[in-house]
């Protein structure tokens, strides 16, 4: 196991025998480490802490530190983080409290660049992208694919649907449905993310009726609960559609407008 001699690593703490520990760095009692990991230097890795395989951690990153949040009272809640992550310089993550479920979760393939920040009871799926200065506060969900451009920051309690964009300083008082582009502070909808679509393999059709339930959301005046009800419809030949759908019944504080 290649620790430097300068680190500190807890004797309860699980290292699978090829995790790279830099100069000191401090490894707490109950974090899990998997195999091929890297951590870099200066960084601190504490509390009830399992990260997975293959996972890269640049100096000073801090993850699992107590929630900042008036209500924890030192309860042994998680961090868990999948496989296949990057976390950039000074980038922050903490564990959850009793009043969610108890764990923040991180899912598999992030990129998480400088100074970004993840809040207690926060999940995340895979493939997503925060930029340099992104931040989510407490309970924040964020679906697989979203790019987060530099200094976003979505509030507490609010959801990011699959594949969407938040533009630079964006800041997300609502949802985000799927696929949708927003900038702005509060944040507004700006179309769709047709570029995120193709790259992800998308076809032009189902581009194509994206962009038609954008329009009846966003362009027909229809209240939501209308609106939904023709994308419904929509959705029955389009399986992109259907994903849109899915992020509209999951919003339980209004989408952004």
């Amino acid at each position: 196991m290649p620790v430097d001699a300068s680190a500190h690593v807890h004797p309860e703490a699980q290292l699978d025998d090829d995790v790279d520990i830099g100069p000191f760095t401090v490894i707490g009692p109950h974090v899990r480490i998997g195999s091929g990991s890297k951590i870099g230097p200066h960084a601190v890795v504490e509390g009830h802490t399992t990260i997975g395989r293959n996972n890269r951690v640049s100096q000073f990153v801090s993850l699992g530190a107590e929630p900042q949040h008036r209500g924890y009272n030192g309860e042994p809640t998680e961090l868990v983080i999948g496989d296949g992550n990057t976390f950039r310089e000074y980038s922050s993550v903490h564990r959850g409290t009793m009043l969610d479920e108890g764990v923040t979760r991180i899912g598999n393939d992030n990129l998480l660049m400088a100074y970004t920040h993840i809040a207690h009871d926060c999940v995340l799926g895979s493939n997503i992208t925060m930029a340099n200065g992104a931040s989510l506060a407490g309970h924040v969900r964020i679906d697989d694919y979203c790019i987060l451009a530099g200094f976003a920051l979505v509030y507490q309690f609010r959801r990011v649907g699959r594949a969407a964009f938040l533009a630079y300083c964006s800041g997300v008082v609502q949802d985000v449905p799927a696929f949708v582009r927003s900038a702005g502070s509060p944040a507004e909808p700006h179309g769709i993310n047709s570029i995120g679509m193709r790259r992800l393999g998308y076809a032009n059709d189902e581009i194509a009726a994206v962009k038609k339930a954008y329009r009846t959301l966003y362009r027909s005046k229809m209240r939501l609960a209308e609106a939904k009800d023709v994308i419904r419809e929509q959705a029955e030949a389009s399986p992109a559609v259907a994903t849109l759908l899915e992020s509209l019944d999951n919003a339980q504080r209004g989408i952004i407008r």
